[in-house]
């Protein structure tokens, strides 16, 4: 006889038949496309978040992500499939809560998880049987089982008796419009088979395949080696930037090349760092738990450093070309730097390389501005909050300054004319030869 309150079979059936409530927990850059590709096959959305700001933008049709416009957040609400809201005492309603909430990392490359422990609490209070908890939040393997289940578990209730929990890692592009969520096969990870069987229900309808995996610590490590290959081989090409520079040899030239052979190799790009929620920390989570093991990571840690150096390589490389044009350092130059989210096209500034290149030339005492059509205005960061605040500059008037560092490649801006007027462009991601535009006052870093 099925001990549980809500047996599988009508968890799965409210799924199936979209009756369920969905509920999601954290509006960002996850959270937010995982709620409007649900309402769009027709479930009932919840989404909470402790920012009032992103549910009141939400329930009046706004939208704060630029990839998602308005209408098609307007539209859900209107028809009653979306709603928002701050209050975490409606966490008893939904059938499904869905936790993306951020892991960033502490000072000291530790994994930071007071998101999820603060939202496992504040679920716990309200947990009632038959609910499937499912984290979506990037994290080193066992966190769902050594640190979500337990804290549940102080509501009374008994995980795979009352309510079941799995993984199911995020794997947002913003930006990416060939793969939106809706696009993206969905990773499941759970430790009893109800609780797969229940979570890859609810995700078969609005992705076009789910994966199923042994554990949930196996889903974990499925999210952390999709982002580690990708760091790993990153740094390699910056390596072999700084290597076939050395040598009077473009990496640029050299990967277009090599990437025409149709087997064993898979061209990455060098550029001024690592940005974004994912790459540049998620490597440092496998490599915070390895410690456990006493397992030293070391090919990781060496790629970490190759890429957090990438900054300070490209403002040596500025300041070498000042100095070999104009007989002038970085004191007092005047300096743009165009693009400071942490990729094209996006206005998502975390963990931009831009900001700390930004830092970096203000400490050597240059007077540094920067343009960007998607940040308006930097945003107040943990680790850059000296930048917040700072507007971007309109476009042009290029020759006032001494030099333009590109550290965004967006489409869209006009690369043709700035290098027109501009005195010394660096370029860090090959946007203006990518465009087209080659010209003496050009140099790759």
């Amino acid at each position: 006889m099925d001990t549980r309150v809500a047996p599988l079979s009508e968890l799965q059936g409210k799924f199936k038949s979209k009756t369920a409530l969905v509920g999601v927990i954290g509006l960002g850059y996850v959270g937010l496309p995982i709620c409007v590709a649900a309402c769009e096959v027709g479930f009932k959305v919840l989404g909470l978040d402790i920012d009032p700001a992103k549910p009141e933008a939400i329930n009046r049709g706004q939208s704060y992500l630029k990839h998602i416009p308005a209408p098609r957040i307007g539209k859900l609400v209107d028809q009653g499939l979306l709603t928002a809201t701050a209050d975490f005492s409606r966490l008893s309603e939904p059938d499904a809560l869905l936790i993306c909430v951020p892991t960033p990392l502490t000072s000291h490359l530790d994994p930071d998880l007071s998101f999820v422990v603060s939202t496992a609490e504040q679920i716990a209070k309200r947990l009632r049987r038959g609910q499937i908890v499912i984290l979506e939040s990037t994290t080193y393997p066992g966190t769902t089982l050594e640190v979500l289940r337990p804290i549940l578990e102080t509501s009374g209730l008994k995980c795979d008796r009352d309510f079941y929990i799995a993984y199911s890692p995020e794997r947002e592009d913003p930006g990416n419009l060939e793969f939106s969520t809706s696009r993206i096969p969905k990773v499941i990870g759970a430790d009893c088979p109800e609780a797969q069987d229940a979570a890859a229900a609810l995700y078969d309808n609005f992705v076009p395949a789910t994966i199923k995996v042994s554990s949930c610590a196996t889903a974990e490590a499925v999210k952390l080696t999709e982002n580690i290959f990708r760091a790993v081989n990153i740094a390699l090409v910056n390596e072999l930037k700084i290597v076939y520079g050395a040598m009077g040899i473009d990496i640029w030239e050299v990967i277009d090349a090599a990437k025409t052979k149709p087997f064993g190799f898979m061209p990455f790009y060098p550029g001024p760092g690592l940005g974004g929620h994912c790459i540049p920390i998620d490597p440092f989570y496998l490599t915070w738990k390895a410690r456990e093991y006493g397992i030293t990571t070391r090919f990781i840690e060496l790629a970490g450093q190759i890429n957090t150096a990438m900054p300070q390589h490209v403002v040596n490389e500025l300041a070498r070309q000042l100095d070999t044009r104009s007989g002038r350092g970085l004191k007092d130059a005047r300096i743009l730097v165009v693009g400071v989210a942490y990729k094209k096209n996006v206005e998502d500034i975390r963990e931009s390389p831009a900001l700390r290149l930004m830092e970096l030339l203000e400490e050597r005492g240059a007077h540094v501005a920067y343009y960007d059509p998607h940040v308006p205005v930097i945003p107040d960061t943990r680790h850059h909050r000296a930048l917040a605040g700072r507007p971007s500059q309109s476009w042009g008037g290029f020759s006032s300054y001494d030099a333009v560092l590109i550290a965004t490649d967006h489409d869209g801006i006009d690369y043709a004319e700035l290098a027109k007027t501009a005195r010394l462009i660096v370029d860090t991601r090959n946007a203006c030869r990518r465009a087209g535009v080659v010209a003496a006052n050009i140099v790759s870093a």
